[in-house]
């Protein structure tokens, strides 16, 4: 069985090299992402499209400050790089269910 911290590093080295499909194969196809604004991502391929040109660019990056897991949920506190002038600072809530990562809440 898969540790859902080890599916989210997964995720996070996918994200941090820029390998779209990698990143992408560690989401569930009915994944539900809830960003900061309030707006949801809803399908794995809404969120290839969202993050393609971000990647495209090679721009983005996170950096994991602080991890805290309980069950089939993981919570990073993360500096986000590339996406603003200044790096972003955000709690995000992963929820690992069957090996893929199917909801996303972006906390701040």
């Amino acid at each position: 069985m898969t540790e859902p911290r080890d599916v989210v590093e997964r995720q996070l080295a996918a994200y941090n090299s820029h390998d779209l499909d990698a990143f992408v194969a560690t989401y569930a196809e009915d994944v539900t992402i809830r960003r900061t604004d309030g707006s949801l991502l809803q399908s794995r391929s809404a969120l290839r499209d969202t993050y393609a040109g971000q990647f495209a660019e090679a721009r983005c990056r996170a950096e994991i400050v602080g991890r805290l897991t309980e069950g089939d949920w993981v919570v990073d506190q993360e500096i986000a790089h590339g996406l603003s002038p200044e790096p972003l600072r955000v709690l995000v809530a992963y929820r690992v269910r069957d090996g893929l990562i199917d909801r996303v809440d972006f906390l701040g």
